[in-house]
């Protein structure tokens, strides 16, 4: 009988597999507001690390593959959704490929990179866990992991304040496309102690901790974090 852990992270991605394609059309057409942010942030916060080989676990349909590349970087990304896989590579992506948490964690990547990045990415339990298990075998040595997150105080609304599994919602979207989504992902709430604790226990090394702000309402969108490994040499 399986766990209700593991239904939710089956969940996620059946999920993403039914609005793969309205969450492209947004995309493309820029109708999530906090992302001219945080989209901002999470490239500055690559490049200023200044790395040669980036892999995105969670790239989606691709656009910070392309934003890197246009740099110079040799971005490469991995998703478990093919048909935002397909669009990547639409989009001229060959490295763009098909890949679970669970095949990354059982090595099915082969290469090791200057930086890894997870963009809104990490949204379950137990695959988020083994992920960080094996990220020492994907860094290269001194390579850096860089998270970007939604902000635990400013999402988590009535509820305890507390990890554990929440219903999804897609509210952070323009309400005139919310009609083309249904059935949102469930996603796995940490609070700030969480995530470091997630971090920490797989022999991460916290860097950096910065908390993007939206420039009207004054309030943070996002958290970044950046960790090093000691065990990835």
């Amino acid at each position: 009988m399986s766990l209700p852990g593991q239904e939710n992270e089956a969940r996620i991605i059946g999920s993403w597999q039914r609005n793969a394609d309205p969450w492209i059309a947004v995309l493309q057409a820029r109708r999530i507001e906090s992302r001219r942010i945080t989209d901002q942030a999470i490239i500055d916060r690559i490049l200023a690390h200044k790395p040669r080989s980036v892999l995105d676990i969670g790239c989606g349909e691709g656009w910070l593959l392309r934003a890197l590349k246009r740099t110079g970087i040799n971005a490469v990304g991995v998703d478990a959704v093919p048909r935002l896989v397909e669009a990547a590579r639409g989009a001229g992506l060959a490295e763009a490929h098909c890949l679970t948490y669970a095949d990354l964690a059982q090595g099915a990547l082969p290469g090791r990179f200057d930086a890894v990045v997870c963009n809104f990415s990490l949204l379950g339990e137990q695959s988020v866990d083994a992920l960080m298990a094996a990220m020492p075998s994907l860094l290269q040595p001194r390579g850096v992991l860089i998270i970007q997150t939604v902000h635990p105080v400013m999402v988590c609304g009535d509820a305890p304040y507390q990890d554990g599994w929440r219903t999804g919602s897609w509210a952070g979207l323009a309400p005139e496309v919310i009609a083309d989504f249904a059935d949102p992902p469930p996603w796995y709430f940490r609070t700030l102690s969480g995530w470091m604790r997630l971090m920490i226990q797989h022999g991460a090394t916290i860097t950096s901790l910065s908390e993007p702000v939206h420039p009207v309402t004054g309030q943070p969108v996002s958290v970044l974090f950046v960790c090093g490994f000691d065990s990835n040499g």
